[in-house]
C-alpha cells in the first residue's frame, strides 16, 4: 500500500528531478503509475533522465523543465506548464539543491546563491504550487528536502546550514497553514537524508562508501514514512542510527535550554559529555 496521493494518473513534480534523489523519486512515482515532471537546470541531464525514466513508464508520461528554482517567474512558469500538460499536480516534491561550501566572511555572492536556491527555491515552489493543489480538493503532498545540518548546524559549511535551517522552519510553517485552511487536504513534510551517495556529495569519489545509501533507499524509506504519515522523515544510513541522529539534534536542543556555549558538541570542554550522552541508554 501506498500513500493515497501516489497513485496511478496522479501528477508529481520533482525539481532536481535528473539526478540523486530527485531521479529516484522521479523513478518510483513512475513505477506508481503517477505522471511526472521533473525540473532541473540542466537539460542535457534532464533529457538523460528522461529517456532513463521511457524505460518505467510511457513517454507521454513524462515531461521535462529547465527551470532556475530561486526565480520565482522560473517556477511560476513551470506551474502553469503542468497545469496545460496534465491538469494539476498532486504531488510536489522541492528537492533541488546545492552545497559548493562556504566560509563565513566570503564574498556574499556564493552565500545568496546557495541561500537562493537550497531556501527560496523551496518557499517559490510551496507558495506558488500549493494554492492550486488545495483548489482541486484531493489529497496532496508537498514535500520539501531538507537535512539534517539544518538543524544540528555542524561546523564548516555556515551558508548550507542557514538555508536548510531555513527550510526546516519553513516547512513547519507551510504545514501548520495547510492544515489549518478550510477544505485543504494537501500536507507537507520535511525529508531529512541521512548520508547519500549522489553527485552533490561525491566528491570527486566513484563508488558508494560502506557508510552511504543509495538514493533508492532513500526514497524507499521516505515512501514508506510517508505512509505512515510522518511529518519530519528523518533518514538513517549505514553508519548514523535514528538513535545517534536523535541523540545529537537533543544535544543541540540542549545548548539552549542548558545555557551552553554554541555548537558545544564541537567544543573540547565538552568531548567528554557529550560521548557521555550519546552512549547512554
Amino acid at each position: 500500500m501506498s500513500h493515497p496521493a501516489i497513485v496511478k494518473d496522479n501528477v508529481a513534480v520533482i525539481t532536481g528531478g535528473a539526478a540523486g534523489i530527485g531521479f529516484a523519486a522521479a523513478a518510483a512515482f513512475a513505477r506508481a503509475g503517477m505522471r511526472v515532471c521533473i525540473a532541473d537546470v540542466d537539460e542535457t541531464r534532464l533529457a538523460e533522465a528522461a529517456t532513463k525514466l521511457s524505460s518505467v513508464t510511457s513517454a507521454a508520461n513524462v515531461m521535462t523543465s529547465a527551470i532556475d528554482v530561486s526565480k520565482i517567474e522560473s517556477v511560476t512558469e513551470l506551474e502553469r506548464a503542468v497545469q496545460e500538460r496534465f491538469g494539476g499536480t498532486d504531488v510536489l516534491m522541492n528537492n533541488a539543491g546545492i552545497q559548493p561550501g562556504s566560509t563565513l566572511f566570503e564574498a556574499p555572492d556564493n552565500w545568496q546563491r546557495i541561500i537562493a536556491v537550497n531556501m527560496w527555491g523551496i518557499i517559490n515552489g510551496s507558495r506558488i504550487f500549493a494554492p492550486n493543489m488545495i483548489a482541486r480538493g484531493k489529497g496532496g503532498l508537498i514535500i520539501n528536502t531538507g537535512s539534517k545540518q539544518g538543524i544540528t548546524t555542524p561546523p564548516g559549511d555556515p551558508a548550507y546550514n542557514v538555508s536548510k535551517a531555513g527550510v526546516k522552519a519553513f516547512t513547519e510553517a507551510l504545514q501548520h497553514e495547510l492544515r489549518n485552511t478550510k477544505g485543504c487536504h494537501i500536507t507537507a513534510h520535511l525529508l531529512i537524508p541521512g548520508f547519500v551517495f549522489t553527485g552533490l556529495t561525491a566528491k570527486g569519489r566513484t563508488e558508494k562508501p560502506a557508510g552511504a545509501w543509495t538514493p533508492e533507499q532513500t526514497v524507499d524509506f521516505m515512501l514508506a514514512r510517508l505512509e505512515a504519515g510522518d511529518f519530519y522523515i528523518l533518514c538513517p544510513d549505514n553508519d548514523v542510527p535514528r538513535a545517534l541522529d536523535e541523540k545529537r539534534m537533543l544535544w543541540a536542543a540542549g545548548d539552549i535550554v542548558e545555557n551552553r556555549p554554541p555548537l558545544s558538541r564541537w567544543h573540547p570542554d565538552y568531548a567528554d559529555a557529550f560521548a557521555k550522552f550519546v552512549t547512554r541508554k
